[in-house]
């Protein structure tokens, strides 16, 4: 490979997505999840997920920060915190709330709730990835319950085979269940704290 060629590789990818009815523009880079383009379950989530103007909302496992950035834009009354477990996602995901002029996110290194304050969400996001195993998914949507608001909503979006095993927890864990939207490949599943 040429010097050329290695250091065009190690620039940022940029590049903008119209979300929500608002174009946003995004930097990544390589070794993160989907670098070039919002991926498909992302979009699944924004094009779906209800939030109030004033809403204080997580998004777990942010990435660079396009479900995350959304929320914010939909709730700019509210304060959205985004947390990753991967330094270099909560580095971009920061650098994608300043280019986009989003001063309303809080965003930090974090593996599940494990460094996020004690609060009460009103909305909880993920796009759960199905390589976290399932010990993990039960972890965070467990976590998840105990720190949203009565009448607080856990979005989440995951391949659609794992949609049953969502199902069977959301339904364990919050006693209720609502697929929101099934697509090819992902389904959007929602769950409501009573």
């Amino acid at each position: 490979m040429s010097p050329e060629k290695l250091e065009k590789l190690k620039q940022d990818i940029v590049f903008e997505e119209k979300l929500r009815g608002h174009t946003l523009t995004f930097h990544s880079t390589w070794g993160l999840f989907n670098p070039k383009r919002v991926d498909e379950g992302s979009r699944l989530l924004i094009d779906r997920v209800e939030v109030a103007a004033d809403a204080t909302c997580l998004d777990i496992g942010c990435g660079y920060g396009p479900i995350g950035l959304v929320l914010a834009r939909l709730a700019p009354k509210g304060v959205v915190h985004m947390v990753d477990k991967d330094f270099v996602a909560v580095d971009y995901a920061r650098k994608n709330a300043a280019l986009n002029r989003l001063s309303n996110c809080q965003i930090y290194l974090s593996n599940g709730f494990g460094q996020v304050p004690t609060l009460r969400f009103d909305t909880i996001v993920s796009n759960l990835p199905a390589k976290a195993g399932n010990e993990m998914l039960y972890i965070i949507v467990t976590e998840a319950r105990e720190r949203l608001q009565k009448g607080g909503q856990l979005y989440v979006v995951t391949i659609s085979g794992l949609k049953d095993y969502i199902k069977r927890n959301f339904r364990e864990i919050f006693g209720n269940y609502k697929k929101v939207k099934q697509g090819k490949t992902y389904t959007v599943s929602l769950a409501v704290r009573e």
